[in-house]
């Protein structure tokens, strides 16, 4: 029995679907591979947590992006954690950061006394922790970023000296006394108030930093308002809520408001003159160098740029230490527009000029 033949055109397809078949084959294998490369690469990637307090303050979001930015141009992987203000969330997700074998865990500390041994367990398990901005007390953190909170207070009490304060009387609405900060803030400020003869008359703590707390304090206190002639304000968001009081009663631009973080609405009233200055802390700079200090750390790499020793009450923490700079009216173009911090337009979007450009 003769065998059948296949025809050229028959056998031609055949041969295409041979091919096709094959090169499906060996694009499968190197997908696979490349998947494979790909999950390898992952792994060996320097793992870091970032957990924050809350985004409540405006700075936060911009140190977040900044600091997973940098760390991502540097080849590692970041996984970003928010609290929203709640201890007992905090550390629980400091644990989960834990058990995800991080290599690097960065924290901005709700509460400076409360994170001690879950940082301990963190150090146990071999990952580095760095406190960011915020000191974490006894629980002898790797390394401590942040400004001089100190001179903080001390460029806010300078700049109501300047303002022709001395002699007067002052009202502070500061931030929470959880916040390892806010002790050093409201020391430099009083430093300059008892130099200069300035009575502080009362001292409000907000809680969480929840702005609210400064216009109820004021709604509640009409007394007090009545007799002071400034009103330091733990930070912007204070500051924020208390000239919104001010302005209902016609007090703002009469009485002295000072605050932090060069928030927007903050140097837009700066240049309207409904507050007398900001503290602006180039909080860029900090992330950046926080980012890059993780990863050098992970590597078992030195850390440049190490310029104080800074005590958390039991250890001695190596510490970044960077400046703060006042802004008022007269150097918000140089310091806030011209970094780029804030856009021109949207400073002086309440008033008809549009800076010293113009």
């Amino acid at each position: 029995m003769k065998r059948k033949r296949i025809s050229k055109p028959r056998r031609y397809i055949l041969f295409l679907l041979i091919i096709i078949l094959q090169t499906g084959l060996l694009t499968g294998c190197g997908a696979q591979k490349e998947e494979e490369a790909k999950i390898k690469d992952d792994m060996e990637k320097i793992q870091i947590g970032i957990c924050f307090d809350s985004f409540l303050i405006e700075r936060w979001e911009r140190d977040r992006d900044v600091f997973v930015s940098t760390a991502r141009d540097l080849g590692a992987e970041v996984n970003v954690q928010n609290a929203n203000g709640n201890l007992e969330e905090q550390i629980s997700q400091i644990e989960y950061l834990i058990e995800k074998k991080m290599d690097v865990i960065v924290i901005v500390s709700i509460d400076g006394d409360g994170l001690a041994d879950v940082v301990k367990k963190a150090k146990d398990a071999g990952i580095i922790v760095i406190a960011y901005d915020r000191m974490i007390h006894n629980a002898d953190a790797d390394l401590y970023i942040s400004f001089d909170n100190e001179k903080v207070g001390t460029l806010m009490g300078e700049a109501m000296v300047a303002n022709g304060m001395p002699g007067k009387k002052v009202l502070m609405l500061a931030g929470p006394t959880a916040d390892n900060n806010v002790a050093m803030v409201n020391r430099g400020f009083i430093k300059v108030m008892d130099a200069h003869g300035i009575q502080v008359v009362d001292i409000m703590h907000a809680d969480a930093w929840k702005p609210e707390y400064a216009s109820d304090y004021i709604y509640e206190h009409p007394e007090v308002l009545e007799e002071v002639d400034g009103i330091m304000c733990g930070n912007d968001s204070l500051a924020t809520h208390t000239v919104r009081v001010l302005a209902e009663k016609r007090e703002a631009g009469k009485i002295v408001v000072t605050g932090q973080d060069a928030e927007l609405e903050a140097c837009q009233r700066i240049v309207e003159g409904t507050q007398l200055m900001t503290v602006y802390k180039p909080v860029e700079k900090q992330a950046r160098v926080a980012a890059e200090c993780a990863i050098a750390l992970a590597k078992g790499e030195e850390v440049d740029g190490i310029n104080a020793v800074m005590s958390d009450g039991t250890y001695d923490i190596p510490g970044i230490v960077l400046e703060p700079i006042a802004v008022n009216k007269e150097n918000i173009d140089e310091t806030i527009i011209e970094s780029g911090f804030h856009l021109r337009e949207e400073v002086y979007l309440n008033v008809s000029g549009r800076g010293k450009e113009d």
